[in-house]
């Protein structure tokens, strides 16, 4: 039986020796597997181009004939631009190379040369790419261009892909089943590598990369998959009793009616905690949509049930926000709500204590204060942690070591694309409130320039006399050398000044302690200051219904999500609010973020087109993201298939055929290998 590729040292590939192999391993090819699956990035076309139809600045390859001797002008540092002039059919144009002067020595009067570059048809001028000597064949023109490094070239990996191909190319195992490649008109597994590396056409280029996507999102998905089904089955949950008639009663005495969105989400989460799983629940909802009444409802009717509940908050501002929320709801329906915090300290601390332990307290709101070791619960069966992402996995997890099968719901007002929400949470379930409570204003949001300064501040005062309050947010702390942006001690002198002895301005940034931070934001949630100038420490969970006005200096400076997150701060009472962002984008990203701003309130169209914008790393933290490093596949724009992936994934991890039978063979042995089986699963 043959060995397969992947089992091969790079080694067995005819003209890499151990000196040539040890420069491989600096881009992790060790196996000949590896050197076959490393794909080009892009590809080149190199069809030859009619210059007298060719477009002004568009990229083009001629080939034609040295009409003079290149010369090479030199200037700064280890900079040169060399230049010569080519015949090229009936035109004369002039050929640019920066910083190749070493091509001078190839280049000789009367030789044929293939030139590809960009095309002034103005100063009939290309500026060079790429120089090959003598004419290309037709049917080789498309050239794949791979990630080189300064000790492996291009060339080398070319020749070395080549060998590779040429040796072991008909010995790579096939992973997908016959069933699944009909079903979807997928190329087998051979051809597929041969054609992303000599791809005969930009068609079978499309067909190669949709197999190759296909088969990367089904890997993943079926990791995912199957560490979801393992944490279903080993985390047994208690299967709670909860009486539909306890929810409604607690809707009932709410002095507002509930959207379609938040009965259905309640419904969801009800339904997980009545299941014999314990609950691994995400509650997306977008800034305003009403996610607190959502989570209080489901508190309530476990709390009926003969439990106690949790809720977990990242910051003492937030949990006292929350506390008021649930007390306003709870307490004429005769539950104990509490708060739990770094600030309790003393006889008060000692009594909550007492009280939570004995079981008198229904509800227990609080920071990682409720994690900590002294803090004990009766009968602790239901927790939520808010803003989950600012939580360690570790502090998630002794929440829930808290008690015993405890169902857990992670709420986040960080509008995620469903189908990534899916994928890169796949051990959870996610539930996404996704409307609006009825009544509530748009945001108003406006796009100014800098030098507009002053009539943005004449727009913020206006506001002021009419009794509401303002947000100024800067994305530096303090002067920087690095940055051309706004920071906040500046703009607070600046206002202290345009304002004085009219309206008071506050000071809010990271470097404040804890306590300093409770005082400015006691003193704003109060009015005793009407401006309030911050870094981005105000993006979450800050709750002051009369501030109605947010300026965001340097507004180009932040991605689409944090800009959504900074301007929900408003909004949230009666009266209209508005948002300015202040910006001089250099880049037409910059400028299309703030067009997509001012267009849309909608925080799932944003976080699509900011995922369009940045891509998945930048978009959850490239740490956080729990996403691979694809070699073909693309998160953003390949969307529908990471779908089709998951939902395959899913049943074949649930059916019996692929646990028994040998056409799945490959894909167990994958899951096998990554540690995604447990030893023996299999057996």
């Amino acid at each position: 039986m043959k060995r397969s590729p992947y089992e091969r040292s790079i080694i067995e590939v005819h003209g890499i020796g151990e000196e040539k192999a040890k420069l491989f391993e600096g881009l992790k090819l060790r196996t000949v597997g590896d050197l076959l699956e490393y794909y080009p990035f892009r590809y080149e076309d190199y069809k030859l181009k009619d210059l007298q139809t060719a477009e002004h600045d568009e990229r083009v390859t001629v080939t034609g004939v040295i009409h003079n001797e290149a010369s090479v002008r030199y200037y700064g540092k280890k900079k040169n631009r060399l230049s010569f002039r080519m015949l090229v059919g009936r035109l004369l144009v002039t050929v640019t190379f920066f910083n190749r002067g070493f091509l001078k020595n190839q280049l000789t009067l009367g030789d044929e040369v293939t030139i590809s570059g960009k095309w002034d048809r103005h100063r009939m001028t290309i500026t060079g790419t790429e120089l090959q000597k003598g004419a290309i064949e037709q049917d080789q023109t498309i050239e794949p261009v791979y990630s080189a490094s300064s000790t492996v070239s291009s060339k080398m990996l070319k020749a070395a892909i080549t060998a590779a191909l040429k040796q072991f190319g008909e010995d790579l195992p096939e992973p997908l089943p016959e069933a699944i490649r009909i079903k979807y008109k997928l190329m087998d597994k051979q051809q597929t590598v041969h054609e992303l590396h000599k791809p005969s056409g930009q068609d079978t280029i499309k067909q190669a990369r949709r197999r190759m996507v296909y088969e990367e999102f089904l890997y993943f998905q079926l990791k995912m998959q199957l560490f979801r089904k393992n944490q279903r089955e080993q985390n047994v949950g208690r299967g709670l009793m909860i009486d539909s008639t306890h929810i409604e009663e607690f809707i009932s005495s709410l002095p507002f009616s509930l959207t379609k969105a938040q009965h259905r989400v309640i419904d969801e989460v009800i339904r997980d905690m009545e299941s014999p799983y314990q609950m691994n629940r995400l509650l997306q909802g977008d800034v305003g949509s009403g996610k607190t009444v959502v989570a209080a409802a489901c508190l309530y009717g476990v709390i009926r049930a003969g439990y106690q509940t949790a809720l977990m908050v990242p910051t003492e501002i937030l949990a006292e926000q929350h506390l008021e929320s649930l007390q306003a709801w709870f307490e004429p329906l005769g539950k104990r709500v509490e708060l739990f915090s770094g600030s309790l300290k003393g006889k008060r601390r000692k009594e909550l204590l007492a009280d939570l332990a004995e079981g008198k307290i229904d509800v227990a709101v609080g920071t990682h204060a409720l994690i900590q070791d002294d803090v004990i619960y009766h009968h602790l069966g239901f927790a939520i942690t808010d803003e989950q992402h600012r939580f360690g996995v570790n502090q998630r997890r002794q929440l829930r070591s808290k008690g015993d099968h405890v169902d857990v719901l992670f709420m986040t007002a960080t509008p995620i694309p469903r189908t990534l929400a899916i994928s890169v949470f796949g051990d959870m379930d996610v539930s996404i409130l996704d409307e609006m409570p009825a009544g509530r204003k748009p945001i108003e949001t406006y796009w100014a320039k800098h030098d507009m300064l002053e009539r943005v501040l004449g727009f913020v005062e206006k506001e002021l006399k009419q009794g509401r309050q303002a947000y100024v947010i800067c994305p530096l702390i303090e002067e920087s050398e690095m940055l051309d942006v706004q920071n906040a001690m500046d703009v607070h002198q600046i206002l202290t000044e345009f304002f004085k002895s009219r309206f008071q301005v506050g000071l809010m940034h990271g470097r404040l302690a804890s306590e300093e931070k409770d005082q400015v934001m006691k003193a704003f949630d109060e009015n005793k200051t009407q401006v309030l100038v911050s870094t981005t420490v105000v993006e979450v969970g800050v709750n002051v219904p009369n501030a109605t006005m947010m300026v965001i200096y340097d507004a180009d400076r932040f991605g689409l999500a944090q800009l959504h997150q900074l301007r929900g701060r408003v909004g949230r009472g009666s009266a209209q609010s508005y948002c300015v962002l202040l910006s001089d984008p250099k880049t037409e990203n910059g400028r299309e973020r703030m067009r997509i701003m001012t267009e849309t309130n909608d925080g799932f169209v944003l976080s699509e087109r900011d995922l369009e914008l940045r891509g998945p790393g930048d978009f959850f933290g490239a740490k956080q993201s729990g996403l691979p490093d694809f070699k073909v596949a693309d998160v953003v724009h390949d969307y529908r298939t990471l779908e089709v992936a998951r939902q395959d994934a899913a049943a074949l991890v649930e059916s019996k055929h692929f646990w028994e039978d040998s056409e799945y063979q490959v894909l167990k042995d994958y899951l096998k290998q990554t540690g995604a089986l447990d030893q023996g699963k299999l057996d």
